[in-house]
């Protein structure tokens, strides 16, 4: 199979991935289900489940000089340098919150107070945490917002539609890595080149709590000044968003205690399990690249698993489309359309939005439901989905996003479902 189309995992390492997750094949109750919402969560790691249990259940405060709590500092400095190395980052601070989207909100309103400019860049494609903060702080600052429109040809959004908006007086351009509807990638190393061009000292945040589980981020190659993850789209666990921002950016104001050092950013006490999440989500990435490199430096192997991930994901998502000679793609099934269709599988995640002619979108959903698959219906109603469908001229889809825990069988399958849930 050509990189284009991706590439599968064999069939022996499969099984142990599959191996590695909860509730794959079956729900919480035993039930057999596939579950393709995992844009919407994704499944846990046990290792990490196992791991968050171990270390939360210690009662130990970080902050005392004692064997227990200088572990737990231990575990904490690993996993922050973890997060570095998912990001590729060096210096600037990481930043442990309840959720990414608080992350965001911080990150955004830190720079919108403190970085002098008459305006604020954004997309009409950004997650809520994002869009509302801009939206929010430019609106309290009394500075333009500015929204670059969505392309419905391609998914995503143009460069030149974004950074035709930067100026000189740009305070913050903030933007999303990929979409959660169309699984489009925004060319992020072309738009930070481009802005700064315009910009040198651009502020620039984005947010890859969607990309970050299936391709590689590299913030050498992509210099921003703040960027966040969701762990529990990230094979972790919830109640966790990370963040990193870049020196000059940590030091901008923010919340924090007055004694603590001016580019800190946690308040209160850690909670080491967040950071212990992280490296179980680094040492699986970790192990899969185990597999095809001897490498022993740690960014090399994530670096070399997550692009394998990213290839079996991009395989999975051309069986989808395409299906194969026993079983036709969605690309081919009577009554099925596929919304924001696009050749060049390399510039997608593994999300797909469709619709079934006949069926309202919650409808279809509660079709697939009844044949034991998990989907998620994206409506204008909807305070997360509004203003992306608006803007790609979609009154709804149903979003289908496995995972690269997946394999052959299970696409085939929902293939044949869904074949079901349009003929009915």
């Amino acid at each position: 199979m050509t990189a284009s189309k991706g590439e599968l995992f064999d069939g022996a390492l499969q099984a142990q991935i599959k191996a590695r997750f909860l509730h794959v094949d079956h729900d919480m109750t035993g039930r057999e289900r596939l579950f393709f919402d995992n844009a919407g969560g994704s499944f846990r790691l046990k290792a990490a489940v196992e791991r968050f249990a171990a270390i939360d259940a210690v009662p130990d405060n970080p902050e005392r000089i004692h064997e227990v709590a200088v572990f737990l500092q231990e575990v904490q400095a690993r996993g922050t340098q973890d997060l570095r190395t998912i990001l590729n980052a060096e210096g600037g601070s990481v930043y442990a919150a309840l959720t990414a989207s608080g992350a965001m909100f911080d990150m955004v309103r830190a720079i919108a107070e403190n970085v002098p400019g008459t305006n604020l860049v954004t997309t009409a494609l950004e997650h809520p945490s994002s869009f509302d903060a801009v939206q929010l702080y430019a609106q309290r600052l009394g500075k333009e917002l500015r929204v670059a429109p969505a392309n419905p040809a391609t998914g995503g959004v143009d460069v030149d539609a974004i950074v035709n908006l930067v100026d000189a007086d740009t305070t913050l351009l903030s933007v999303i890595y990929a979409s959660n509807i169309s699984g489009a990638k925004l060319d992020i190393a072309a738009i930070v080149r481009r802005a700064r061009a315009i910009k040198p000292d651009l502020y620039i945040v984005v947010d890859a709590v969607q990309h970050a589980p299936h391709g590689l981020i590299d913030l050498q190659q992509t210099p921003v000044d703040g960027i966040n993850i969701a762990p529990y789209k990230f094979f972790g666990c919830r109640g966790s968003g990370m963040a990193w921002v870049s020196d000059r950016a940590a030091v901008l104001p923010h919340h924090k205690l007055a004694g603590k050092k001016p580019n800190f950013w946690d308040l209160g006490s850690a909670a080491p399990w967040q950071f212990a999440v992280v490296t179980e989500i680094v040492d699986y990435v970790c192990w899969i690249g185990g597999q095809f490199t001897d490498s022993s430096d740690r960014r090399t192997l994530f670096v070399c698993g997550i692009e394998k991930i990213e290839l079996h994901e991009r395989a999975l998502l051309s069986r989808l489309l395409d299906g194969s000679d026993a079983t036709p793609g969605l690309r081919r099934l009577p009554r099925v359309q596929v919304f924001l269709d696009y050749e060049d599988l390399a510039k997608r995640d593994l999300i797909l939005a469709i619709g079934i002619a006949g069926l309202e979108y919650a409808q279809a959903v509660r079709e697939y439901e009844r044949r034991g698959v998990i989907v998620y219906e994206r409506v204008a109603t909807s305070l997360y989905s509004k203003r992306m469908l608006d803007s790609f001229g979609l009154a709804g889809a149903v979003r289908v996003s496995p995972l690269h825990c997946h394999g052959v069988a299970d696409i085939d399958r929902f293939l044949r479902i869904t074949q079901q849930v349009a003929l009915a």
